[in-house]
């Protein structure tokens, strides 16, 4: 039998209470857009990924990752108290799934970034395969981008290439890859391809320096023009 029609999966729209919630409390609610109640099926299917024990290992792993982000909990009531950066988080979680050879693949424009996120790792113990968006020097017009749509008109101007990023890691076979400032659909073909577990330390944001949620923070006063397309 088809499945019943029913409203799409809109969690980010929900108005309930975050203690209130079905997927937060088993005495919870759900809206009728609510998968934990309305996608029983989808469910069952992704729980049964976790059998598999490299993908159980994994998820626990990185459950344990999640909680160690938070100190003194065992104090009651508990009140969130954050203590690791995003880079100790990868750090840490990389030891816990003792991987030795990491795959850093990033952007030209943070090139003293990942200068410095390469000599942290290695000097963690990791050896590090790192790769930039241009490597190979493909030009863009092999892809069919006219003068008009390059940034530099004029020129043989090379394109990003994140299928040879995802493509020369798996080469290298890396155990655990990590993206630092990949364009928007660029750092999408490299999960397509790459082969091991990726995880992002930053992503591209050439206004804000790359803190995406800037924009977001501020869309409901200094950066309300966002919210407008016209």
């Amino acid at each position: 039998m088809p499945e019943q029609k029913i409203h799409r999966s809109s969690c980010a729209s929900c108005e309930l209470d975050i203690l209130s919630r079905i997927c937060v409390l088993p005495s919870g609610e759900g809206s009728k857009s609510c998968p934990t109640l309305t996608r029983p099926a989808v469910l069952a299917e992704a729980s049964k990924e976790y059998d598999d024990p490299a993908v159980r290992e994994f998820a626990r792993q990185a459950s344990i990752q999640e909680a160690e982000c938070y100190a003194n909990r065992d104090q009651q009531p508990y009140i969130l108290q954050p203590t690791k950066t995003r880079l100790v988080e990868i750090i840490e979680f990389a030891k816990k799934m003792k991987y030795q050879r990491l795959g850093l693949a990033f952007c030209l424009g943070l090139i003293q970034e990942a200068n410095v996120v390469n000599r942290i790792l290695e000097g963690h113990g990791f050896e590090v395969v790192s790769i930039l968006c241009k490597a190979g020097r493909v030009s863009k017009e092999t892809i069919g981008l006219t003068e008009e749509e390059k940034i530099y008109r004029g020129m043989d101007e090379p394109m990003c290439n994140p299928i040879y990023q995802a493509k020369l890691l798996n080469h290298e076979k890396t155990d655990f890859n990590i993206l630092l400032g990949l364009c928007v659909g660029h750092d999408s073909l490299f999960f397509k391809y790459a082969q091991s577990p990726t995880t992002v330390l930053a992503v591209k944001d050439r206004v804000t320096g790359h803190n995406p949620l800037a924009a977001v923070y501020l869309a409901e006063s200094y950066y309300q023009k966002i919210r407008f397309p016209s």
